[in-house]
Formats: C-alpha cells, sequence, structure tokens
C-alpha cells in the first residue's frame, strides 16, 4: 500500500493490552454471520470501533462470548451464500458508520 506511512498504527502485545491502551476505542462492534442485529440497526457514535475477525476462519468464540451483545451483520438474501470478502464487508460498515456520523 503506498499510504502505509500515512496511517496511525497501533501495534498491541495482545488483546488485553489492546483494551488499556489510550488509544482503544469507546465501544466495539463486533462484525460477525452469528449475530442477531443488521449493521445497519446502529446508532454509531464518534470514538467506536470496528473488529472483523480473519477471512478464512472469522473471530475466536473466546471474542463472540467477550462482545456478546456488541455483535453485528450484514444480513443476506440468501443464507446459503458464502460471506462476503472481507474487504467488501468493511467498506460496507465503515462508510455506513461514516455517513452516520458525516
Amino acid at each position: 500500500m503506498d499510504y502505509w506511512k500515512s496511517l496511525d498504527v497501533h501495534h498491541h502485545e495482545n488483546w488485553e493490552a489492546f483494551e488499556l491502551s489510550p488509544a482503544a476505542p469507546k465501544r466495539l462492534w463486533l462484525l460477525t454471520t452469528r449475530a442477531d442485529h443488521a449493521y445497519w440497526d446502529v446508532e454509531y457514535a464518534d470514538g467506536d470501533g470496528l473488529v472483523f475477525g480473519s477471512e478464512g476462519h472469522g473471530a475466536p468464540d473466546w471474542l463472540h462470548t467477550k462482545m456478546e451483545g456488541q455483535r453485528l451483520t450484514i444480513p443476506h438474501k440468501n443464507d446459503t451464500l458464502r460471506s462476503l470478502n472481507l474487504s467488501t464487508s468493511v467498506g460496507i460498515v465503515a462508510y455506513e458508520g461514516l455517513r452516520q456520523l458525516r
């Protein structure tokens, strides 16, 4: 990526270090197929963060448990279809948040 040096990247040793970091978002949303609420049903706030699992395996079970009540999904017309590409999913949800926050 030619813009990598322009990003404000923070590396953390583990999830606990991330949560304790001053740079941690105020509120997190886990995007997953294992959610009851759609990404458009949330009022996003300044300082929110979005969490996406890996493209091949999704988020680990411990994170699903930890983020109960903070899980969102991108609804599909047909539940038998595979999930969306990770970069497409990030774009869909990130731009909904930006749309709401303007």
